[in-house]
Formats: C-alpha cells, structure tokens, sequence
C-alpha cells in the first residue's frame, strides 16, 4: 500500500475515532498520533502533499489514485466541503488535531459557508471547496447546502464501539459510560442527512451479533421516535443512551440460549427474561447518572396491561421512555432474522403494533410510531453488519 493511500486510510479512521470518543480519550489520541506519524512519513517524499476529493475520484497531487476509486470517504468529504486538501512543511500535531476537528465538524453540520478555503491558524493546512470546469479546477464557492452524512454513512465504528462494551460489561462487570454516550452521538449524527432524517439501520451477518446489531438499531429507533414527537436534543440523547442499553443483561445470558433455534424450555424462558433485572442492576451499579437507562432495562418488556415481565407486586405505569423503547425493540426484534423464525415484512410488523396498542404498547406512542415509519417510507436504510 503506498503512503498517500496509508494517509488517507488513516486521515478517515482518525475522523471515525474522534466522532466516537471524548476529547483527551487514549483511543483518540492513538488515532491521530497515528495519522499524524503517517503523514509525516509522506512529507519525506512531498513536502507539500495535495489531495482533491472530487466524489467518486480522489486525486493526489494531478493523479487519480486508481485503487481508492470507491472510497466513501472522498464522497462524504466532497460533500462536507472539503474537497481539496494542502499540507505544509511546517504542520505540527495540534495543527493536524485542529484540523481534524474542523473537519468532523464540517462533517455533523447541517449547513456550512464553503466559499473559501480554511486554515490552521498559522495556515499550515489548507482545505475547502474547489469548483471544477471541464479539466480545469478553481477555488471557487460551492453554494449548495451541505448534508450531514450521505446514504453509505457506516456504522462500523459504532458496532465495535458497542462490542467492546459490551465485553468491558462481561469481563469487568462496570459500564464505560463515555463510551455509550459517544456511540449515541455519532449514530445521532448519522440520522441526519441529504436535508432530512434518515434511520441508518443494521442488518445481521450471523446471529452471534444479535445483540450489538439490535441494540444500535434500537437507539436509533428510539432517539427517531424521541425528535419526532417533538423531545428536545438533550432528552432524545439520553432515550437514545436508553435504547442503547435496553438489553445490556443479555451479556449474562448464555450464547447457547440467546441463538437456540428451537422452542425454549420453561428454565431457558426464565433465564432469558433475567435479562431485565440483570440489566437494570449493571447499569444502575455503573453510573448513578443512569438511572433512566436502568428503569428503561427493566420496564422494557412490560405491557401496558401490566403483562410481560419482570411482574410486578402491583400495576404501575411504565416510564415513557420505557414505552418508546418497548415499541422499537418489538419492531427491530421482529424485523430481524433469528435462528428460530424468518424476519416480518415492516407492513406485518406494522400492523402486529397497530393490533396491539393498548394490549401491549401504549396507544399513542404505537400510533406516533406508526405516523413515522409512514412518514420515512423510503428514508428507512439496513445496512448489513460486515
């Protein structure tokens, strides 16, 4: 792999590290001293190394580099704005940080001035729009608006995030809160694009990634359902944090249980529905700050007739986050393929909801629900989980 191409690889997983993890996060860190290191070890061929990022063609220098013809990134970041890229001589690591942090905001902005180049405040970096005119190319103003992330937005990054959560919970028995927070914002950030909300969607490759696949698609569901009743950005954050963990106990649920293909037995059944309390009381041991996250693990299987479980001494009503989540995980569960079952057609699924609001889902948030996977007919993406 030559070095221009190792820059770039790099440049594109620092972004992805950075959108996941809080300032000063060792992950972080690693990430952009790596990219830096790279793009000193291009310097020491060009000093002053040049990209465009032109859609499906990215150029270094005035050559197309052939193999990174389909490169995601190069479309999201000519769409960002950012579609050429100048590096001095001089460039130090906080630069190159700064740099990176103007860019991943130019990335999760809904509209952006791209009608200039910008610079690193000693000017060591140059990047912005160029126009182009047949062959010939300018720094011209790019009018249009500029999405906050484009249909092939990857949820790659987050699903590792969610999986090594997931096995910090199993090994240590502690919920690294940063890091579900980080995750909600980025998939927060992935739902807004091309001027409209989308629900970017994961779909299985094997059903070991049951639960990390679920649970990203349930925080997306969840954190939708949140803005589209109207919830202010903080409330749908935390609902999305909710929809995150809502299943968190599964990790003390035996894999031979979760992926059996037949019927359970009554002691499977039981070990099974442990998740709830088992859930609630990982979080609520984690971080005090959680605890709607634990309210929402534990209520999330009982009806709004008081069925479901764990039961309760006596009825109560649930909390509506709860509720939310309740119908989002139904509708993910029943969506998606599981050893013992095909997955529903969304119109089955649908109507599976719409039969059993006041049953099992709370008549208003089920008919909510129902008014916006109308409304997002066609904006609904699964991508698969690879």
């Amino acid at each position: 792999m030559s070095v221009p191409i190792r820059f770039l690889s790099s440049f594109a997983q620092s972004l992805s590290t950075m959108a996941l993890y809080a300032d000063k996060h060792p992950a972080r860190e690693r990430a952009i001293d790596k990219s830096f290191g790279v793009l000193r070890e291009l310097q020491e061929q060009d000093k002053r190394p040049q990209f465009s990022f032109l859609g499906e063609e990215t150029v270094y220098g005035d050559v197309p580099i052939r193999e990174m013809g389909d490169w995601e990134w190069g479309e999201r970041l000519a769409n960002a704005g950012v579609q050429r890229l100048e590096f001095e001589p001089d460039v130090t690591r906080d630069e190159y940080e700064e740099f990176l942090e103007q860019v991943l905001a130019r990335l999760t902005v809904a509209a952006i001035d791209t009608s200039e180049m910008r610079t690193t405040r000693r000017s060591t970096i140059k990047f912005g729009a160029i126009g182009v005119r047949g062959e010939r190319k300018t720094l011209d103003a790019v009018e249009a608006a500029v999405p906050v992330a484009t249909l092939g937005y990857s949820l790659h990054e987050e699903a590792a995030a969610v999986q090594w959560m997931h096995g910090e919970v199993s090994e240590r028995g502690t919920l690294p809160l940063a890091e579900a927070e980080a995750v909600v914002r980025s998939l927060s950030l992935a739902m807004h694009g091309e001027s409209d909300m989308l629900v970017p969607l994961l779909e299985m490759r094997d059903f070991d990634e049951y639960t990390t696949t679920h649970s990203l698609n349930v925080a997306v569901l969840t954190m939708a359902l949140a803005e589209f009743i109207g919830l202010g950005a903080r409330d749908v954050r935390t609902f999305g944090v909710a929809g995150l963990l809502h299943d968190l106990g599964k990790v003390r649920v035996p894999i031979e249980i979760l992926n059996k293909p037949g019927k359970l037995t009554d002691e499977e059944r039981l070990v099974m529905q442990r998740h709830t309390v088992e859930g609630a009381r990982i979080i609520i041991s984690s971080d005090r700050d959680l605890d709607l996250a634990a309210a929402v693990a534990y209520e999330h299987h009982i009806m709004i007739n008081g069925g479901g479980y764990p039961q309760c001494h006596y009825h109560r009503d649930c909390h509506r986050a709860s509720r939310l989540v309740h119908v989002c995980d139904v509708y993910d569960a029943l969506r998606t393929h599981r050893p013992y079952r095909d997955a529903w057609e969304s119109n089955e699924v649908l109507k599976y909801l719409q039969d059993r609001a006041g049953v099992e889902f709370e008549p208003g948030i089920t008919g909510e629900f129902l008014r916006m996977m109308t409304h997002l007919e066609g904006r609904v993406h699964r991508r698969p989980n690879s």
